[in-house]
């Protein structure tokens, strides 16, 4: 899933290579993505993009008062194209759910692989209409430890599970809370709300720089190369049997129904392993 580095690497694109270009036509192929009717994308049509901006895993592309967001979800991804084929959109055929064609013959198709189709796209005229936007808690990179403690206070659940959620943290999804973790050596079934100061100032630490170094590499990237370039600079996520380039022990993971995790047992969990189980707690 696209994460706060890959969107905010998105919206720089957007704003280097489409604001400032009119808006030619949009067309939708799969009606399940579009959860909005009022205004109707046909209100896009001759007009010209002003911005393009994150919020959390969000992509907001401007033009005037109407904001076009997209959420990726698990699956989903931006592919631009200096000359769009003139073909037209089959509706229900192929991993296209919607294209957005510039006045210049450039463009963007938005795609979904395999069958869970959860892409979403909004026309909006305020963000805050698009329920998951308005639910956003604070952006991941805008909080000092202060805000980190507040917004982790009373939290009795898994410090992983936290991390994730974007009504509490936003921008950070399944890799980069496993990157986070790791690089603070916490556990990720630690409690949120029993951390030790040591502890939370090493987690605001570790993700402050784990995101920012995502960032700093992702931005100027291509679309085309942004979802390689992640996984090339992941110590953890998704490289459970492999060494831990910290360590050298093996990157154990942990399955749940539709994720998993992945962290190193010496650096985060005391040596011990985690039980591969979903309500899975640490071996004591």
């Amino acid at each position: 899933m696209p994460e706060l580095p890959e969107v905010e690497a998105l919206a720089a694109y957007l704003r280097e290579r489409a604001v400032g270009q009119r808006v030619e036509r949009v067309d939708v192929s799969a009606i399940s993505a579009l959860k909005t009717f009022d205004p109707p994308l046909s209100a896009l049509h001759g007009r010209t993009l002003t911005g393009a901006a994150r919020h959390g895993k969000f992509l907001d592309l401007q033009a005037g008062e109407l904001h076009l967001v997209v959420h990726l979800a698990r699956a989903g991804w931006l592919h631009y194209r200096d000359e769009l084929p003139d073909t037209l959109l089959k509706p229900g055929k192929g991993p296209i759910a919607l294209r957005v064609r510039l006045g210049d013959g450039s463009g963007f198709d938005l795609t979904e692989a395999g069958t869970q189709k959860k892409l979403a796209a909004y026309l909006v005229t305020d963000v805050a209409q698009v329920p998951g936007v308005a639910r956003l808690g604070p952006d991941a990179l805008s909080l000092d430890l202060a805000g980190l403690a507040d917004v982790l206070k009373g939290r009795n659940s898994q410090i992983k599970g936290v991390l994730r959620d974007q009504q509490v943290l936003a921008g950070v999804g399944n890799a980069y809370s496993d990157e986070i973790l790791h690089t603070a050596k916490l556990s990720p079934f630690a409690r949120a709300d029993k951390l030790t100061p040591a502890q939370l100032e090493a987690l605001h630490a570790a993700m402050q720089q784990v995101l920012t170094e995502a960032v700093t590499k992702s931005v100027g990237q291509r679309a085309a190369t942004l979802k390689a370039e992640k996984r090339a600079g992941l110590r953890v996520h998704g490289r459970a049997g492999q060494k831990c380039p910290v360590c050298g022990d093996l990157i154990r993971e942990v399955s749940f129904a539709d994720s998993s995790l992945q962290y190193c047992p010496t650096c985060q969990t005391g040596g011990k392993p985690l039980a591969d189980r979903r309500l899975s707690k640490l071996l004591r």
